[in-house]
């Protein structure tokens, strides 16, 4: 199935929405990548619409201002301080014939804002990243960047992400998962599995929603005295939950990027252990910036390795466009994946960027194949 749309008209550049925000506890990071991305396009190639999703999603046409959606001062941006009415709302089409987008306002005629050809949804987490918004713009026809809605669902949830790698023969460390009903049911239960876990699998444990990101609401755990506080933080974020044993080791990414000829794997990046933290924590990330080492001081047989396991990840979880992973290179010289992130941190110094810069490929460039690579495909069942 495919709209007949896809391509704009003769001498139109094609039009990009670029959704950011949200109502996920990433809020403020997507809005930060937006700006990124924002600063990056070729407006000479592209023109641009800029759509906030409030906190309490509520679509809203924002300023195309990167310079305002940037960390300042260790002080987050969002998508409020951008819009520019308090109740104005952006409307995507829903008949796939049509690729209108709408603004209204209380009061007011709505104002039609034209087509648009293609959107690049840089949300980060639920409602965004976990195939929610990618089944909105398959119900509306419009193509977009990234992964369709069973990658990036199995790309969010923890759980499943493992359940697809293990079945697929990639090598995952030890896990437990908790569901809501099993700590609203009996936490002195679900209390236990987790003790029962580290009583396997050593202290300290890591407990972690299974369904967010940018190491949001996650706690490292050295002992059962610390474990319904560190319960409660991941639950602030998911009433599901995983715990995870500590994984001995050096930690690498790789990024995957989508190519005419198929998906191939950038250089990889080391994350060196962060002194200032316990772990590489969201402070460490966005407001220490913390950066890795690229590329990774790795042998030769390490990092094909490492790649070919990245692709691998990729194809199993059916991923499009682009993909970061994650890994631990044991002691005992051997790969396991922790995770991958469908829609990757996308700034200039983020990682994922960071490689492909290393690999050849520079942040404008990379945008820009994203966006043509979304372009050339269509919506529906592919």
């Amino acid at each position: 199935m495919s709209s007949d749309t896809t391509t704009p008209s003769p001498g139109r550049r094609p039009r990009v929405a670029v959704v950011f925000g949200g109502r996920s506890s990433e809020h403020a990071i997507s809005v930060v990548t937006a700006g990124a991305v924002l600063s990056a396009i070729d407006r000479t190639k592209y023109d641009v619409l800029p759509i906030g999703i409030t906190a309490d999603g509520r679509w809203a046409l924002t300023a195309d201002d990167p310079q305002r959606m940037a960390i300042t001062d260790r002080r987050l941006p969002s998508v409020a301080e951008l819009t520019e009415s308090a109740d104005g709302t952006v409307l995507l089409p829903v008949d796939p014939a049509s690729r209108e987008v709408v603004y209204t306002e209380p009061g007011n005629v709505p104002k039609v804002l034209g087509d648009v050809d293609v959107v690049f949804p840089m949300l980060h987490g639920p409602y965004g990243e976990d195939g929610t918004l990618q089944g909105l713009l398959e119900l509306s026809g419009v193509p977009y960047v990234g992964s369709g809605v069973l990658a990036s669902a199995v790309g969010m949830d923890k759980e499943y992400m493992k359940r697809v790698f293990v079945s697929f023969g990639l090598p995952v460390g030890p896990y437990e998962v908790i569901r809501p009903r099993e700590w609203d049911r009996d936490p002195a239960a679900a209390r236990k599995k987790i003790v029962d876990f580290a009583a396997e699998h050593g202290w300290p444990v890591f407990v972690k929603p299974a369904r967010a990101g940018s190491s949001m609401g996650i706690s490292k755990v050295d002992s059962l005295a610390g474990v319904d506080e560190a319960v409660a933080e991941a639950r602030r974020h998911d009433p599901k939950i995983i715990i995870e044993s500590l994984l001995s080791g050096r930690e690498i990414e790789c990024g995957v990027l989508e190519f005419e000829d198929g998906p191939r794997a950038s250089v990889p990046a080391e994350i060196p252990p962060v002194t200032s933290h316990d772990f590489y924590d969201f402070e460490a990330k966005y407001i220490d910036s913390a950066t890795g080492i690229v590329p990774a001081p790795l042998t030769e047989a390490e990092t094909a390795e490492v790649q070919r396991l990245a692709v691998r990840a990729f194809e199993a979880a059916s991923c499009e466009g682009l993909v970061r992973a994650d890994f631990f290179l044991q002691d005992d010289g051997e790969f396991v994946i922790n995770e991958i992130n469908t829609m990757p941190g996308f700034t200039p110094i983020s990682m994922y960027p960071r490689m492909w810069q290393e690999s050849g490929v520079s942040y404008p460039e990379l945008v820009d194949r994203l966006l043509q690579a979304a372009l050339s495909r269509s919506t529906g069942l592919r």
